[in-house]
C-alpha cells in the first residue's frame, strides 16, 4: 500500500510565514509531525503548521525522510518559476499589481496570487479565450480535491478565479458561473465564565496573565494583540482604540475595570516600549507563544476543550449575549461586518436556551399534574 502523501507549502497565516503540512488523516504521521517544534493544528486551513525558517525545513526533512513528501516550497513562494510561459508570468505579476492596488492584504494577495498561478499552469498549451468554465471544473475535480485542500481554500480558489476575470475579461468563463461552496457552520469552542477566571489565576506568568486577561475582556482577535500599541490604550476612558483590524476598519472596545490593576503591574513590570506585548528586542510578540503558553494554562486549568486565542474571543461575545447585550453593540465591538457573523453566538448562549422547556419535560408534567388529579378525585368518592 502506498505512504500517505505529504505536501509542505509556504503561507502567511495570521500575518506570520509558516510551513503548511498537509496529508490525508494518518495517526502515525500525525504521532511523527506532535514531534516537530512549535508545531500547530490550524482548524480554517484543516492542516499542521509550524514557523517559517531554514532550521524549521531541515528539521522537517530530518523528521519525515522516509516519508512521501511533496515539497512545494519554492513553488509557494514563487509559482511563477520554471511553470508558466511567458506570456503567463507576465499576466500573473500584472493580476498581483492589480490586487495590490485593490488593497488586498498581503495575506489575499499573496494567496490568489499562488491559486490563480497553480490553475494557469495546468493550462499552459491553452490561450485565455479557451479557459472556460468547463476547465475551470476540470481543474478542481482532477487537481485542486485531489490535494486535500480544505472548503476554505476551494472558496478562495473561487474568489481569486473571479477576480481575475474582471482582471482580464479575455477569459472564456464567467463570474457567475463560479459558486463558492458554502462554508462549514461550526459552532464555535466557549469557556464558561468560571473557567475564564481559573484559568486567570492559574496562569503564574504575569505577561501570559496580562494576555489572556486583556484579549478575553476585549475580545481581541490574535492579531489585533500582537498589533495592539500602548498609545492606542486610554486608561482614563478606558478604551482601547483598534487600529487597522480585519476589514481595514478601526474601532474602539472596553477595557475592564478589573483589568487596570493587571495593566498597572505588567507595564511597570516589563515596560514595554511600542507594543503591548513584545517578544525579544522589543519586537513584535510572536502570535504562536501566545497559543504556547494559552495551552499550558489549560492543562493547569484542568480545561480538556481545545482551546485557543480566538476561543476567548468567543466566549467574550457569548457573555454578553448573556449578559443581555445587544447584538449590534456586540456586532460593533467584534468588528464584524455583518450581523450574520455575530448571529452565530445565539446558537451557543445559555440564557435563552435555558429558559426554554423540553417537550419531554412539559409532557411528564402534564402527566404528573393529571395523574394526581385523578387521585384526589378517587379519594374524595366524588
Amino acid at each position: 500500500m502506498p505512504s500517505t502523501k505529504i505536501t509542505l507549502l509556504k503561507k502567511t497565516h495570521n500575518k506570520e510565514q509558516v510551513v503548511l503540512i498537509s496529508f490525508r488523516y494518518d495517526q502515525k504521521l500525525i504521532d511523527l509531525v506532535k514531534t516537530l517544534p512549535r508545531r500547530r493544528w490550524s482548524t480554517s486551513l484543516k492542516c499542521w503548521y509550524v514557523p517559517y525558517s531554514e532550521n524549521m525545513l531541515r528539521r522537517i526533512k530530518t523528521t519525515l525522510k522516509n516519508h512521501n513528501v511533496e515539497n512545494r516550497i519554492n513553488e509557494s513562494i514563487n509559482p511563477a518559476k520554471g511553470s508558466l510561459t511567458k506570456k503567463q508570468e507576465t499576466l500573473v505579476q500584472l493580476y498581483k499589481k492589480y490586487l495590490k492596488g485593490k488593497r488586498y492584504s498581503e495575506s489575499t494577495v499573496e494567496s490568489y496570487t499562488f491559486l490563480v498561478s497553480d490553475f494557469l499552469k495546468h493550462h499552459t498549451n491553452k490561450d485565455l479565450h479557451e479557459l472556460t468554465f468547463r476547465e475551470v471544473e476540470h481543474y478542481v475535480e482532477n487537481v485542486f480535491l485531489k490535494r486535500g485542500y480544505s472548503i476554505s481554500t476551494q472558496r478562495q480558489l473561487v474568489s481569486a478565479l473571479k477576480l481575475f476575470k474582471s482582471f482580464c475579461p479575455e477569459v472564456a468563463y464567467d463570474s457567475l458561473e463560479l459558486e463558492r461552496p458554502k462554508k462549514d457552520r461550526k459552532l464555535p469552542t466557549v469557556l464558561s465564565k468560571e473557567d475564564i477566571i481559573n484559568l486567570i489565576r492559574v496562569t503564574k506568568n504575569l505577561k501570559h496573565r496580562a494576555i489572556i486577561a486583556l484579549v478575553y475582556s476585549c475580545g481581541l482577535r490574535i492579531s489585533e494583540l500582537i498589533n495592539l500599541e500602548l498609545q492606542h490604550i486610554d486608561i482614563g476612558r478606558r478604551q482601547v482604540l483598534i487600529k487597522n483590524a480585519k476589514g481595514r476598519k478601526d474601532r474602539y472596545v472596553i477595557i475592564a475595570e478589573s483589568f487596570l490593576p493587571l495593566l498597572h503591574n505588567y507595564v511597570n513590570t516589563y515596560m514595554p516600549k511600542k507594543y503591548f506585548v513584545e517578544g525579544l528586542d522589543h519586537k513584535r510578540y510572536n502570535a504562536s507563544s501566545v497559543r504556547h503558553f494559552l495551552k499550558q494554562s489549560c492543562k493547569r486549568a484542568g480545561i480538556r476543550k481545545r482551546v485557543t486565542p480566538h476561543t476567548l474571543r468567543h466566549s467574550y461575545a457569548t457573555h454578553l449575549l448573556e449578559n443581555g447585550i445587544d447584538l449590534r453593540y456586540i456586532q460593533e465591538l467584534l468588528g464584524h461586518a455583518k450581523p450574520e457573523t455575530t448571529m452565530i453566538y445565539t446558537h451557543v448562549a445559555q440564557r435563552d436556551l435555558l429558559a426554554i422547556k423540553s417537550p419531554l419535560d412539559i409532557a411528564v408534567k402534564q402527566m404528573m399534574a393529571s395523574e394526581k388529579e385523578q387521585s384526589k378525585l378517587h379519594i374524595s368518592g366524588i
